[in-house]
């Protein structure tokens, strides 16, 4: 069993490190509080060719694996961009996997190679203000037409959508049937500069450089062309873009929560009372070692997850474990750093609140941690569906 990275991906996880911390604390601060998408970052990016690293070289892309991208999205976290530098790039990275996989040499040569150099943005759009993370009840409905497909709907809580030219669009085409609950879902690709489509942003605690909005299809027309695969099978194409996210979005857990451990360590040999860094405590010492000890072991689970899906391996067991894991470490990391810095960790100076902001964005986002456990009840350990 080996656990080292190879020489490539140790590079490529430098290059990362080096371009994600050229934007320092106060840049995303500022981003932040202004809730201004980071487009100078956004671009450095494109620029070095990261934006698509898991697209496959045919169309412009690094044709890597879900392994190297979730080392890039774990840097950049950890540069204290946190979930405002990752949200800008990981819907590329994941969202895209149901076109590479499943959609037409049309749609692949029209998307992949702008999404890769970064010119065309796309969005995902799953979650509906009555469905949740059940996704088999989505009532936004595509009808056939004489040219193709009129979509009428709502979707909520989708990132990037203002800033997006086109969204990945879970739909209906036949009602849903009980005893069938996933048939009769189709996904297709489309335009969001429509006056058929709607965007109002949604108000949050964090992550605010990257906006999520609610989006509303009144009677959207699409052509054929812009449906992924077949009709009736979108649910089953959307399944390979769900583990790519647990795992990826696991890295920027682990990448938040080593960017508050870092600040909090700093932070506790500087920080002089009584006459003795408050560090030498153990009060202070013993809960900052044990959130990197968590941090540590969630990686391991992570790293396993990517590279299992890498391998062509199942791996939602992994996948959904990696999620719950370094969702609970970063939080509970990002957490003891507030608690490290005391009062000042209140503050938006130590820049520690913001990380705990977005860190607790991951115990609910892509999947709740009690959904996450669900899955593990029912596919792991198999004992009965509880819901």
């Amino acid at each position: 069993m080996d656990f080292a990275l190879t020489d490539d991906q140790l590079a490529l996880q430098q290059g990362a490190r080096d371009l994600a911390r050229s934007f320092p604390d106060d840049y995303w601060a500022e981003r932040d509080a202004k809730g201004e998408f980071p487009w100078d970052f956004y671009r450095s990016f494109a620029e070095g060719g990261w934006l698509g690293i898991a697209i496959p070289t045919a169309y412009g892309g690094g044709g890597l694996g879900i392994l190297e991208a979730a080392l890039l999205l774990q840097e950049v976290s950890a540069s204290g961009a946190g979930m405002n530098g990752c949200s800008t790039m990981h819907l590329t990275i994941f969202g895209l996997n149901t076109i590479v996989k499943h959609g037409s040499e049309q749609l692949r040569q029209e998307v992949l190679p702008r999404a890769a150099d970064g010119s065309l943005h796309v969005c995902f759009g799953v979650t509906e203000p009555d469905a949740g993370t059940d996704t088999t009840s989505i009532s936004t409905f595509a009808r056939r037409t004489a040219d193709g497909y009129r979509i009428r709907g709502r979707k909520v809580w989708i990132t990037k959508a203002g800033d997006s030219q086109k969204m990945v669009l879970i739909t209906r085409t036949t009602p849903r049937d009980d005893a069938h609950r996933t048939a009769g879902m189709t996904l297709f690709l489309v335009d969001l500069e429509s006056p058929r489509v709607q965007l109002t942003p949604i108000p949050k605690m964090g992550r605010n450089a990257v906006a999520s909005y609610e989006v509303v299809f009144d009677d959207l027309e699409v052509p054929e062309s812009a449906r992924i695969g077949n009709e009736g099978e979108g649910f089953r194409y959307l399944l390979d873009g769900l583990n790519p996210e647990r795992i990826l979005l696991a890295h920027e857990a682990l990448g938040l929560g080593r960017a508050a451990l870092e600040r909090a360590t700093r932070y506790a040999k500087e920080r002089v009372v009584f006459d003795r860094p408050i560090g030498q405590n153990q009060g202070v010492a013993f809960p900052l070692a044990e959130a990197a000890t968590r941090l540590d072991a969630a990686e391991l689970m992570a790293r396993q997850a990517a590279w299992r899906y890498d391998q062509g391996l199942p791996c939602g067991r992994e996948a959904n474990m990696a999620k719950w894991l370094c969702a609970d470490a970063g939080f509970a990391a990002a957490d003891q750093a507030i608690q490290a810095h005391g009062g000042m960790g209140y503050a938006r100076e130590y820049h520690v609140e913001r990380y705990f902001r977005e860190a607790r964005i991951l115990r609910l986002a892509p999947v709740s941690q009690e959904m996450a456990m669900n899955y593990i009840a029912q596919h792991v350990l198999g004992l009965p569906k509880s819901y």
